[in-house]
C-alpha cells in the first residue's frame, strides 16, 4: 500500500499599476483554512496537464483567463495542507491591468492586494511562502 499524496496547483497573479506590482488573492469560502485569503488553486482532475488545471481554477475562482503561465516551483512540505500529504505546483502569470474579479466556486471573495501589504493574517496554507518564490521572476 502506497500513501495517497495529491497532487494540486496555486497561481501567482502578479499586475503592475502605477509602478506597484499587486498579486491577486481569494477568500476560502470552505475548511481548511476558511475565511483567510490564498491563492487561487486546487486539486489537479485525474489526466489533465498541470498548467490546464491552474488555468481552469483561476478561472472557476476569480473569472480571470490568461494566455500563459511560468511554471516556478514544487511546494511539498508534509504538513503544509490539513487534509493530507499534498503537492502544489505554483505557476506564475502577469498581466498588465487589474482585471474584473468575479469570485465563484470554493472562493469567497477575489481581491488585489499590493505585494507589500497583503492582508494581516497569515494567509492559508504556505501561499507567503509561494509569493515569495514567484516574486523572484519578476
Amino acid at each position: 500500500m502506497g500513501q495517497k499524496i495529491s497532487v494540486t496547483v496555486d497561481s501567482v497573479v502578479f499586475c503592475k499599476v502605477n509602478n506597484q506590482f499587486k498579486v491577486l488573492l481569494i477568500q476560502r469560502k470552505n475548511d481548511p483554512f476558511k475565511g483567510q485569503w490564498a491563492l487561487p488553486g486546487g486539486f489537479v482532475d485525474e489526466g489533465e496537464d498541470l498548467e490546464t488545471a491552474a488555468k481552469r481554477e483561476l478561472e472557476e475562482e476569480t473569472g480571470v483567463k490568461v494566455e500563459s503561465m511560468q511554471q516556478v516551483q514544487t511546494f511539498g512540505k508534509p504538513g503544509r495542507d490539513p487534509r493530507g500529504h499534498t503537492i502544489s505546483i505554483g505557476f506564475l502569470s502577469r498581466i498588465y491591468c487589474e482585471e474584473h474579479l468575479e469570485p465563484s466556486d470554493d472562493a469567497k471573495d477575489a481581491r488585489w492586494f499590493e505585494i507589500e501589504k497583503l492582508p494581516d493574517m497569515d494567509l492559508a496554507f504556505d501561499h507567503d511562502e509561494i509569493i515569495n518564490v514567484a516574486q523572484q521572476f519578476l
